[in-house]
Formats: structure tokens, sequence, C-alpha cells
């Protein structure tokens, strides 16, 4: 994608991002047979940032990636927990409310977390517990390049999302789009913010 979006080939786009890691410009994240590159820490992005003004002048535009759809880039099923642009929105808004403590993919539900799963969403952590999947992680969202809440928790949270007709599936066949209620909206914004 990002060969293809630079106008280069594969390999040369291989080849500098090698490099960019090297030089601990970047970092690189696996996920299944794809590899995601983020920058390395805020002083990298510092420095992009401000040459963005230059770059639109010469003509360069930003192309965003992901779904073309604006439904699903808003709010979809991945697996089974809650992904795209509300996904990512709910799990930047547990950080900074201080519910979960996140290092790469590893995600901590802390105690503030666990009061405010029992006290909004009736969700108690305890009975999350599986010999097999970790009750919290970090899962790389694909059109917005970055984490949303995957694990026992994330699932909870949507199953108790629909439970509560906060939301529901799109009832077209084979479609991934999750579609919140009016009370759902106002209810997600009131936990989570309004993404504005």
């Amino acid at each position: 994608e990002l060969a293809h979006q630079a106008g280069v080939t594969p390999q040369t786009a291989s080849s500098h991002l090698a490099k960019l890691e090297a030089g601990g410009l970047v970092e690189q994240e696996k996920q299944g047979r794809h590899r995601y590159y983020r920058l390395s820490d805020p002083d990298v992005a510092a420095v992009l940032e401000g040459l963005e003004g230059l770059a639109a002048r010469a003509g360069h535009m930003r192309v965003r990636t992901g779904p073309k759809d604006p439904a699903l880039r808003r709010a979809r099923v991945c697996y089974d927990h809650l992904a795209g642009d509300l996904g990512v929105q709910m799990l930047d808004s547990m950080k900074k409310q201080r519910f979960v403590r996140q290092r790469r993919q590893d995600i901590e539900l802390t105690a503030e977390g666990e009061r405010f799963l029992t006290d909004s969403l009736q969700i108690s952590a305890n009975a999350l517990s599986h010999p097999r999947r970790p009750l919290c992680r970090a899962c790389l969202d694909w059109s917005e390049r970055r984490h949303h809440l995957a694990g026992m928790l994330g699932a909870a949270i949507l199953s108790r999302f629909t439970e509560l007709k906060w939301t529901m599936r799109d009832p077209a066949p084979g479609s991934r789009v999750v579609n919140f209620t009016r009370i759902g909206e106002k209810r997600f914004a009131a936990l989570f913010g309004d993404g504005k």
C-alpha cells in the first residue's frame, strides 16, 4: 500500500522502511502476513508535521486508507469486537480515563477500569476469564492504522452494547457494519466522548 501510494516498487518501499527502522524513526508491527509501520515517537511526528505544509504546497495530498464505505469505516465488527473509528475512539478514551494501560499490543485492565465496567456497563471482569483467550488485547484497525480493543473484554463490551440496544448489526447479508441507535450514540458519547 505504501509503495503504491508513493509510486515506487514494493522492494524500494521495503528498502526505505528498513533504513527508517534501522535509524529508529519507525517501528514495525506484524499482523498475519502484513507488516504495519508507525512512527517511533512524538519527536518524529513533530518533524513530519512541520513538513506537511511544504508537501501540501508541492501538490501532494494525503489519501485516506481503508474502506470507502463511511458506515464500514465508522463502526464494524472485527471478529467479535468493535472496530473502525468508534472502536479506536473507545480504546483511546479508555486509556485517557485510565481504565486500561497499553504497552504495544498488551493491554491491562486497571482497578478503575473494573469499577467502570461494573458501574457503567454491568460487566464483571472476573466473569470474563478464559484459559485460551486474553482478557484484553490490542488489535490493529485496518482502516485507522491504530489499535482498537480485542480479547474477551472487547467482545463483552460489543455484546453488552447489543443487549442494551445501543447497537445492531446491519441486516445486509455478509455486512460487518455496526449501526448505533440514537440512545446508543448518546450513551457511547457519554462514556467514551463524541470524537470531536
